[in-house]
């Protein structure tokens, strides 16, 4: 089990849920953090926060769907403090809205972020963390290994992520690269509230009762664990693991539990 005390960690996607709470947890555990978002002034505002309290943490407005910004948020993070350890690729978007309604721009929006801002994050941070034999990890879902309906672009994106992520830890076997795939389950967060429609705006309103989700610290404390273990992958609820498990023994069984189960959402653009 590896000391992570005093790495330097970027984390994309930090201005809320999961992302800020991960900023948060490495901080309090002696790490270097860089938030990564667009939304510079939150971000600046989490990462005074985070150094009133003795912590080390620096802002870098980042979208992740721009190339550009990513390649500027690894060379901004290696000027200030030399090298990079950990990558946690976190920003992502989700959508909800039966493909045969949705524009196409929906679709190529969230592949942009999701997946596209994985690989450009992880592209420029690469050769960096093969020099501290550091962690590159992708929040990812069970929409990754199992396709959700109403969530086609949403799923697309997170299989890509892994296919991606698995590539990558075959390439870098022999340097030392530690390749983490986490899947937190339903987490309260503002990522539903922010899910795309067909139409490509946001829907605004959860589906799901925020309150009874997986608080975004307790999975950030898994995510820390996990690459604190240099785990391969973590699946952090039953219901994900029920997921995984069914899908290599009764496929066709889980398919029609998982429309049932979503159909019953509300205002659900699909039904039972």
């Amino acid at each position: 089990m590896k000391k992570v005390n005093n790495k330097v960690v970027i984390i994309t996607g930090a201005s809320s849920g999961i992302g800020y709470a991960c900023a948060r947890e490495f901080a309090l555990n002696g790490c270097r953090v860089v938030l990564a978002a667009r939304s510079f002034d939150l971000i600046r505002k989490q990462a005074e926060e985070l150094v009133s309290c003795g912590l080390v943490a620096m802002p870098v407005k980042t979208d992740v769907s721009v190339e550009g910004d990513c390649k500027n948020l690894i060379e901004t993070t290696v000027e200030k403090y030399g090298q990079i350890d950990i990558l946690i690729n976190n920003a992502g978007i989700s959508m909800r809205a039966l493909f045969n309604d949705v524009d196409l721009d929906v679709i190529k929006r969230i592949i942009d972020v999701n997946f596209w801002g994985t690989v450009y994050c992880t592209k420029y941070a690469l050769p960096y963390l093969i020099q501290t034999k550091g962690s590159v990890a992708g929040i990812s879902s069970i929409a990754g290994y199992q396709g959700l309906p109403a969530r086609t672009g949403y799923s697309a994106s997170k299989f890509a992520m892994h296919g991606f992520l698995e590539a990558l830890r075959v390439e870098n076997i022999n340097n030392g690269l530690h390749v983490l795939i986490a899947a937190p389950g339903f987490t309260s967060s503002n990522i539903r509230k922010k899910a795309l429609v067909a139409d490509g705006t946001t829907q605004e309103k959860s589906p799901r009762e925020e309150e009874s989700l997986m608080y975004a610290a307790d999975v950030a404390r898994h995510i820390y664990r996990a690459v604190k273990r240099r785990r391969r992958t973590i699946i952090l609820t039953s219901q994900g693991k029920a997921v995984v498990f069914l899908k290599k023994f009764a496929p066709g069984l889980l398919d029609k539990l998982v429309y049932s189960h979503l159909a019953k959402e509300p205002d659900a653009p699909f039904k039972k």
